[in-house]
């Protein structure tokens, strides 16, 4: 690997928008810690859709053996593939659970990345990275041709979302699946959908959606005629040295422009006893999947519940970890925690099960995750909530919550709202 250190902290966005075909994938934390990452100079892509999931199953599981590589800067990614996982890719690892209604936006995407531009929040320092000495001079000739980039104002045509009945409906027949005991919790959710107004780019909404909704996990796709433009908090999960962990978000309270009622809410939210009941059901959940590719006795909870603050809500933070069996391999680790039990349920697959039966469309790219496999095999994959499926100027997006037993059902359509008032805003629209 050859890398190299910048003097100075290129605009990533910019970057990308000026060339998309050269830098297609930008994944950016927030606030003064993470890292931002611009993929750059893919080589062989591939785009899945319907049907195609055994396909791309298939290619992850023929790519290269990991094998060493010379990292003495530490960077996160040090060559490899971007990885995009569609919802609905839940199906090849869990037949039992339907297939999707028919969607067209991609269901996967696999992409060889040998290049990349980094920039540690942390220590404010940018670095090129390539696999060779060509490709590290190309990123370097990209950065000396690069543009200025001005974000457009975001404007919607047209606006609408999900009947409210629909979702406390539902809610009212997950209560009663509960009640029957057939699960403990599910994670449903509602859809909005919206018309862009002519020439507004996924880039323009990602600028907007960053400054409405800044979160640690975020990211913006290209795949051609479809886009993920992202806002995330969640880490699905991350291998690296040896370890697996992930971070479970469950609990939520909304916040407050007022100082004294949003330290309030955030109280009110980590004393809640239903909220803390919930969010220690999943970590077990989470212990339970990390155990099917860990060594037995190493899964811990390494962090519990800590409150995290966000633009427009408070959540509660967990982490939980293991250490990798040996011969375990990146469909494995897919096997075993994707999706994410945050945003299913629990026991997970009658939760999915219940969610195919009650929700009125595919989620593809909501709940999936996207990130990225280095060669040396560690890998980091996010959830993406808070997302938009931007296809011209169509867009969608969803929100949901954990539905519990005690669960009322206006409180709950007014947490969906909660959630999607960053995407909501960075359309312009007030709530």
């Amino acid at each position: 690997m050859h890398s190299t250190t910048l003097q100075y902290h290129p605009d990533l966005l910019a970057l990308h928008a000026g060339d998309t075909a050269r830098f297609p994938y930008l994944m950016q934390s927030s606030g003064d810690s993470g890292w931002d990452i611009l993929m750059a100079l893919p080589q062989q892509t591939r785009i899945y859709h319907a049907g195609e999931g055994a396909a791309f199953l298939d290619d992850v599981r023929a790519l290269p053996q990991p094998q060493a590589v010379a990292n003495a800067a530490g960077l996160p990614f040090s060559g490899g593939w971007f990885m995009y996982l569609g919802y609905d890719l839940l199906s090849e690892f869990e037949p039992s659970v339907p297939a999707a209604i028919s969607d067209d936006f991609p269901l996967a995407a696999l992409t060889r990345i040998p290049a990349a531009i980094l920039y540690d929040r942390a220590r404010q320092q940018s670095w090129l990275m390539a696999e060779t000495a060509a490709q590290l001079a190309e990123l370097q000739q990209a950065l000396e041709a690069a543009v200025p980039f001005t974000p457009a104002a975001v404007a919607l045509a047209a606006l609408e979302e999900d009947p409210p009945h629909w979702y406390t409906d539902a809610i009212h027949k997950l209560k009663q699946y509960i009640y029957d005991g057939d699960v403990f919790q599910v994670n449903i959710s509602r859809g909005w959908r919206a018309q862009l107004a002519t020439g507004v780019r996924p880039a323009d909404l990602f600028a907007a959606l960053r400054r409405a909704n800044p979160a640690p996990f975020s990211a913006l796709a290209d795949f051609g005629d479809a886009h993920i433009v992202s806002s995330s908090p969640e880490r699905l999960v991350r291998v690296h040295d040896g370890w697996a962990d992930t971070r479970p978000i469950a609990g939520t309270h909304p916040r407050s422009a007022d100082a004294a009622e949003d330290a309030a809410l955030k109280q009110r939210l980590i004393s809640s006893i239903k909220e803390r009941a919930e969010h220690v059901m999943l970590i077990d959940l989470e212990r339970n999947d990390l155990g099917r590719i860990c060594r037995p006795g190493t899964v811990e909870v390494n962090e519990l519940m800590a409150v995290a603050s966000y633009a427009y809500v408070h959540h509660i933070e967990s982490n939980v970890r293991g250490r990798i069996r040996d011969g375990v391999d990146t469909v494995d680790v897919l096997r075993a925690l994707f999706p994410g039990g945050t945003i299913t349920g629990c026991p997970k697959v009658r939760t999915m099960q219940i969610i195919r039966e009650l929700e009125n469309s595919a989620r593809r790219a909501y709940t999936g995750s996207l990130g990225y496999l280095n060669r040396d095999g560690t890998l980091d994959l996010n959830i993406l909530i808070r997302t938009f499926m931007q296809q011209g100027e169509q867009l969608r997006f969803r929100a949901g919550g954990g539905i519990v037993a005690d669960s009322d059902p206006e409180r709950e359509l007014q947490e969906t709202r909660h959630k999607a008032r960053g995407l909501l805003r960075a359309l312009g629209v007030q709530q």
